[in-house]
């Protein structure tokens, strides 16, 4: 039977705005209540005006209390201390109040006794201003301590300790990332029986690193570890420890792994440890810069002359070259665990755990999916599920379609649809045409990508877009491949120069240009590709600066070498041009009809440009229900079957932004 939920507890915030406002309106009437009280006291005269006012005759009443003070009343009030006073108080000589109240006696004087009691009010009236004081530094306190100001614990802790009923992620979540879950699930047994691996001489190890790219799934395994390991889990950020106050950070380390010396064995997960374990030395912020300290007092608590058994740190980045190296020594992080893009099967597995819990039609094919998603991380392809069940939702679907997911593969990888941009006839035509380069250099050229499709359908900041799949996962490209790059980026700047002339190329071409100019220089510089300047690195200096290493640029290379390697990146990019001209005007059948099929359907296929290429006409397109609300300039969207997209090292699809 599922328990009811609770309802939340709302009593700490009402007693908080009741305390409040208790306090408004209660120190003002306690001020005025304490002044009236004050004022209505009887003035304090001497004997002596005393015993001449008796004398003329002008006290009315007396009352006598056991302290030798009495308390009167004068017929016709008195000027006293500046102000008219119709009672009085005086103090009289220690055993005179007999003698004094025979005298007022024979005065005629109306005489009493009174002895001392506790008034409460006077005296609550009397203290309400103290106490009310007391109490709102109290509850100012509490509220400077209460969320994240926490004004007396700067040095505490920010970490998250996990308990059992937290709900729990496990290793089954987590897929493309199986090395990882291997090496975390040695840990985590070590946690759970360290017998079994210290019989033989081993020791615990003190950290993991988790490395790899944005979104490829680093905090989710340190997630999935927490709910695994059946231990004590603490998780806070590298940012946490960081604060404008010298010295708070090393607190909160000292902290922290106080409590976790408390609960070993345990585990201690940062996140983003960059932020705290960058570079020391860079010369700039002195030594007692906040982060130095922090990242000190971390090294100490990792392997310093106390000991931590039991307690293991697992630390995740992107950013592995920044930090600095004592922290990655052994005996600190004793490993680095490297959580890289998922492969074709880290893929499909991916999609499958995100795929579990929604409704999916019988059409879909999670490996073509996944064969068409090289280079996407966990997040991507997370993102890409999700987007495709939006797209199913607009649609009215009953379930997720492979074309819906197909469809959100293409506005991940290039970006929505502009349907509200309406562009000229010449424009388009323009477009067209430069796409329409584009593909038949991707074609042709031996050594590209299988071109997946080309579109002149605006998308992102594009105008249209000539997309390329490989055909399975890449780790190195050759160097005719890199050259047949080049050609498909000069492809459409080529097409325009054949079709309209020098005198009307356009600006379509700043992105190919920007990247085709990229790969030339790396192609020289980096990667040793260049005949002239042969197999070494030219120009390395691309450190970034408060890394403790290079404070000033260093200059690297002589004049004339710098001109050789601009006279060379010239030379490899001028080429790449010169071939995509002549390929397109060996072509230009193929060219022009591209695209006037282009300018026809706005989306054309792999397969729909085989069949140009053969000289056949494209069939006629069978008509699909229209689900969403038709644009001006909205053309087919369909696909063939996924493929790979090209490498991250050439970067995405070749584009013509506006």
């Amino acid at each position: 039977m599922t328990p009811a939920p609770k309802k939340p507890n709302n009593w700490g915030r009402w007693s908080k705005t009741l305390s409040f406002w208790i306090l408004v309106i209660l120190i003002p009437v306690a001020f005025l209540s304490y002044g009236n009280g004050r004022e209505a006291q009887a003035p304090e005269i001497g004997y002596s005006d005393y015993r001449q006012q008796l004398e003329a005759g002008n006290i009315k009443q007396a009352t006598f209390q056991s302290d030798n003070v009495l308390i009167g009343q004068f017929n016709q009030p008195v000027r006293v201390q500046n102000q008219e006073a119709k009672r009085f108080t005086v103090r009289m000589v220690a055993g005179s109040l007999a003698d004094e109240q025979d005298r007022l006696y024979a005065r005629g004087v109306r005489t009493a006794s009174q002895e001392p009691r506790f008034n409460a009010g006077s005296f609550l009236i009397t203290m309400l201003p103290y106490l009310l004081l007391i109490g709102f530094w109290i509850f100012l306190f509490r509220q400077m301590q209460a969320g994240g100001n926490k004004a007396f614990s700067f040095g505490k802790s920010k970490a998250k300790l996990l308990s059992g009923d937290t709900p729990k992620l496990t290793f089954a979540d987590v897929a493309g990332a199986d090395e990882a879950k291997i090496e975390l699930q040695e840990i985590i047994e070590f946690l759970k029986d360290p017998q079994k691996f210290t019989r033989l001489g081993g020791r615990l190890p003190k950290g993991a690193l988790l490395v790899g790219p944005p979104g490829t799934g680093k905090t989710l395994l340190a997630k999935a570890v927490a709910g695994e390991a059946g231990r004590p889990f603490f998780s806070m950020s590298g940012s946490d420890f960081v604060e404008m106050f010298v010295g708070v950070g090393a607190s909160r380390v000292r902290d922290l792994f106080e409590q976790g010396k408390a609960h070993a064995p345990c585990i201690i997960f940062i996140d983003e440890i960059d932020a705290v374990g960058r570079h020391r030395g860079a010369g700039l912020g002195g030594g007692h810069d906040e982060r130095e300290q922090t990242l000190n007092q971390l090294l100490v608590e990792m392997d310093g002359f106390e000991s931590n058994d039991g307690v293991i740190l697992i630390a995740a980045t992107n950013r592995p070259d920044v930090l600095d190296p004592a922290l990655l020594r052994p005996g600190r992080f004793d490993r680095q665990i490297v959580v890289d893009a998922p492969d074709l099967r880290g893929r499909e597995g991916i999609l499958k755990v995100h795929l579990r819990n929604k409704p999916i039609a019988d059409d879909v094919s999670v490996t073509a999916l996944a064969r068409g998603t090289p280079g996407m991380s966990g997040a991507d392809l997370a993102n890409l599920v999700n987007e495709g069940a939006l797209l199913a939702a607009r649609k009215n679907h009953e379930k997720i379609f492979m074309n819906d997911l197909e469809e959100a593969k293409d506005r991940v990888m290039l970006g929505a649809e502009r349907k509200s941009l309406v562009m000229k006839d010449e424009e388009r035509r323009l477009t067209a045409f430069h796409e329409a380069g584009h593909a038949v250099c991707a074609m042709i050229v031996k050594g590209n990508d299988p071109l997946h499709k080309v579109t002149i359908v605006p998308r992102g900041r594009a105008l249209g877009i000539a997309f390329t799949l490989p055909e399975d996962d890449r780790v190195s490209v050759t160097r005719e491949q890199l050259e047949a790059r080049l050609v498909m980026a000069y492809g459409g700047r080529a097409a325009e120069e054949i079709v309209f002339g020098h005198n009307r190329v356009t600006t379509g071409a700043a992105s190919d240009i920007q990247q085709a100019t990229s790969i030339a220089r790396r192609y020289v510089t980096q990667w040793g590709l260049s005949d002239t300047i042969g197999p070494i690195l030219v120009g390395d200096n691309e450190q970034e600066l408060f890394l403790g290493r290079e404070i000033q640029s260093r200059r690297e290379v002589s004049e004339q070498t710098a001109q050789m390697v601009d006279a060379e990146v010239k030379r490899v990019a001028f080429e790449a041009h010169a071939r995509a001209v002549s390929v397109l005007t060996e072509h230009r059948v193929l060219l022009d009809s591209v695209a006037h099929a282009l300018l026809e359907r706005e989306t054309l296929s792999r397969d729909d440009i085989l069949i140009l290429k053969d000289g056949r006409s494209l069939p006629p397109r069978a008509e699909e229900p229209v689900l969403t609300a038709p644009s001006a300039i909205a053309g087919s969207t369909a696909t063939s079957p996924a493929r790979p997209v090209s490498p991250p090292l050439l970067g995405g699809p070749e584009v013509a932004p506006a």
